[in-house]
């Protein structure tokens, strides 16, 4: 057990920049107004994978909450990274304003203070992704997922080169 813990703290201090705590998963949240895509990282940061698609009407905020919260207590991450729709001129519009709003319900549910990322594209990206696969039927039932995955994926790749997120 103790070899696995020292190798296991080896890639730690390889893959990870010493400011950044490496310690815990990285939860990430793709909201939008009809589903919420979440993703998680391994323990280590390094890879983000697609964990479940919220199907939602945009009016049951408790519902949607204590279905967020239960898969935070589910998977314990230790940072909650949310995707800010910025629009494409970079201003901020109503859409954000919403995402902000909902990440501060999330946060007192969790205990998890928000880090907020621009997740512009992240859906064409999703969409390319699922046509290099040939994704086809059910793809709405998906998509918010691998953009929660691409935005997550983003954030682990800053962080492990020295970058400014985290």
């Amino acid at each position: 057990m103790s070899c696995l813990r020292s190798l296991s703290e080896t890639i730690s201090i390889i893959w990870m920049p010493e400011k950044v705590d490496s310690s815990g998963r990285v939860m990430a949240i793709d909201y939008g107004r009809a589903r919420i895509g979440i993703a998680i990282s391994d323990p280590l940061r390094i890879l983000a994978r697609g964990l479940e698609t919220i199907h939602w009407n945009g009016r049951e905020d408790l519902k949607t909450l204590d279905r967020i919260a239960a898969v935070v207590n589910r998977e314990a991450p230790t940072v909650l990274l949310v995707g800010l729709p910025r629009r494409t001129d970079g201003e901020q519009g109503q859409a954000e304003d919403e995402v902000r709003a909902f990440a501060e319900s999330l946060k007192e549910r969790t205990g998890l203070e928000p880090v907020f990322r621009d997740e512009r594209y992240t859906t064409v990206l999703a969409h390319r992704i699922l046509n290099d696969v040939n994704y086809g039927e059910g793809r709405k039932a998906v998509i918010d997922q691998v953009a929660a995955e691409v935005l997550l994926q983003d954030y682990l790749d800053e962080i492990r080169s020295g970058g400014s997120s985290g």
